[in-house]
């Protein structure tokens, strides 16, 4: 797509869409997968969803992976005690969805892995079923968490499990 409708498209818009497609309850459906996950592992998981990028950013050629980097920092995903935070990003404009994740995870899964859950997330979104490709995202996030790092009594809650819109 070229800047110039990739810029139309973001402006056009509303703010409103996002709540259109994913509604009050479906955000707290969101919620209650990302606070039961952490409850199996140590792991903490964010989900930011966003309508559009801004003018700036989109002048500028911001994609949603570097959106993506950029929420991962503001929300403060990087700074857990373990190093395995991730996010799940929805950049609804671009309908694109980016997955980041902390150093300590990054190291320890495949790029197999990855792919194979990004594809069965695309899959999900293409379909129009949002709401469930973000649950599929939590859920198959919280196996890798649960292996990699499992939880104990001794686990607390670093970051909110409610989900950002941007």
């Amino acid at each position: 797509m070229s800047g110039i409708m990739r810029i139309l498209k973001h402006l056009s818009y509303p703010g409103w869409w996002l709540r259109r497609m994913l509604p009050p309850a479906s955000l707290g459906r969101i919620e209650k997968a990302v606070a039961d996950a952490e409850a199996g592992h140590g792991g903490q998981i964010r989900v930011a969803l966003e309508t559009s990028l801004g003018l700036f950013a989109l002048l500028k050629g911001q994609t949603a992976r570097l959106r993506a980097e950029e929420v991962f920092s503001q929300l403060r995903v990087w700074d857990t005690e373990l190093n395995n935070g991730v996010l799940i990003y929805w950049l609804l404009a671009d309908r694109e969805f980016e997955i980041v994740v902390d150093r300590g995870l990054a190291r320890a899964v495949g790029q197999e892995d990855w792919a194979r859950l990004c594809r069965e997330m695309a899959a999900h979104f293409q379909a129009g079923r949002h709401e469930a490709a973000l649950l599929h995202g939590i859920e198959a996030m919280s196996k890798y968490l649960e292996v990699l790092y499992p939880g104990d009594a001794g686990d607390i809650n670093e970051l909110p499990d409610r989900p950002v819109i941007l």
